[in-house]
């Protein structure tokens, strides 16, 4: 969104007022910061592109230039408001890992869509900001191509962990992030400093090993790219690792200790629903297209679709050492999605011992023409012991 009228500030103080303002419409932090000449973010990204650690992401890639400069996108700005949300659950994010039968979807997934919610306030914000000051205003989301937490960083809303994600001192990792460029001289916040010191607790417990350094990810390994972005199967060497996260990951968020010093937003602005906390791999793997659709309208989760979610859940399946839910994978078998397909036979091979894995896949190899799940046919041979 564009707003444009005169660039001249009337009145003292706008940053306080903008401020209040933001404050007013439901934001946790607003901070300010021009538009430096400098940039190391965008050799930054040149690099992650440049080594392929984008994966499918194509998006990163066809828009790297637009992404190499705040000015690349709009060549006008002058300054940033820069505006956080909290989201800091109101339960332990990790604690569905524990039942391996049921699924973990990340907090930010367990309600409604964020962008949608962000971008109602950013556009509010961005009307309030033109009639009270005038001056030309774009908002941005995460969907549009800038770089929001280099900004965040430099209007001194947190630091970039070496996770890769903004740390706040006042809400920890959990910070839904928005931006408003504008052709306005608003004076700056202080930038923050990194202050992870030597912690890497957020390194530590990566289930796949997803930063090779630092403040480096390398997004073909994160729990996070593999279920949302990868349309294929998932490779086989991070199968077990998903255990049973079907959305997202919130293990390096979840073990940041900046998160002990972030109350749990007063208001709730995101509500998780009960349905999504924790919910029955059991029941997530009967969804056909229409129930998908029904239980995550205006959810994130809806825009991977039912073949890649239903993937998803077919692997935490194989992971769950439940042989009861052997005959969920096995009714997937049936299923018109190759890609589900062959995520049950995994689960299968995990769930079945060898002699009952033998006798199926004898009777299903006849029948199937996909490549990929004949493939995994043949991979697999069934891990159960008998005796169990």
């Amino acid at each position: 969104m564009t707003i444009s009228t005169s660039d001249t500030i009337v009145g003292d103080g706008p940053e306080d007022l903008i401020r209040a303002e933001a404050i007013k419409l439901g934001f946790d932090a607003c901070r300010f910061t021009p538009i430096p000449d400098a940039w190391p973010a965008g050799a930054k990204l040149a690099e992650f592109v440049g080594a392929g650690r984008h994966g499918e992401m194509d998006w990163i890639a066809d828009t790297a230039e637009r992404r190499a400069h705040p000015r690349a996108m709009w060549a006008n700005a002058r300054s940033a408001i820069v505006l956080g949300m909290n989201y800091g659950p109101d339960h332990d994010p990790l604690a569905a890992l524990s039942d391996p039968t049921r699924a973990a979807i990340s907090v930010y997934a367990q309600g409604d869509d964020y962008h949608e919610l962000i971008k109602g306030k950013l556009k509010a914000l961005a009307r309030w900001v033109q009639a009270r000051f005038g001056g030309e205003l774009k908002v941005f989301v995460d969907t549009a191509p800038l770089l929001e937490k280099p900004l965040a960083e430099l209007a001194g809303l947190g630091w970039q962990g070496k996770h890769t994600n903004l740390v706040s001192r006042e809400f920890g990792s959990w910070l839904f992030l928005g931006s408003i460029l504008t052709t306005l001289e608003l004076a700056a916040d202080a930038p923050e400093t990194t202050t992870c010191g030597t912690c890497h607790a957020c390194l530590d417990v990566c289930p796949t090993k997803a930063f090779p350094a630092p403040y480096q990810l390398d997004a073909r390994r994160c729990i996070s790219y593999l279920t949302i972005e990868l349309k294929g199967p998932i490779p086989r060497e991070f199968r077990e690792a998903l255990g049973n996260r079907i959305y997202g990951c919130d293990d390096c968020l979840a073990v940041c200790p900046w998160n002990k010093f972030a109350a749990v937003a007063a208001e709730q602005k995101l509500q998780a629903r009960e349905a999504l906390r924790a919910p029955s791999l059991a029941e997530l793997a009967r969804l056909d297209d229409a129930q998908f659709r029904a239980l995550f309208s205006k959810s994130p989760v809806k825009r991977i679709g039912r073949e890649r979610f239903v993937r998803n859940v077919a692997y935490a399946i194989g992971n769950s050492d439940e042989p009861a839910l052997a005959a969920e994978a096995e009714r997937l078998l049936d299923d018109p999605s190759p890609l589900v397909r062959g995520a049950a036979v995994w689960a299968l091979g995990r769930l079945l011992d060898g002699a009952a894995f033998a006798t199926l896949r004898g009777q299903r190899l006849v029948g199937e023409a996909d490549a990929d799940v004949l493939a995994e046919w043949l991979v697999e041979v069934g891990t159960r012991p008998s005796h169990r």
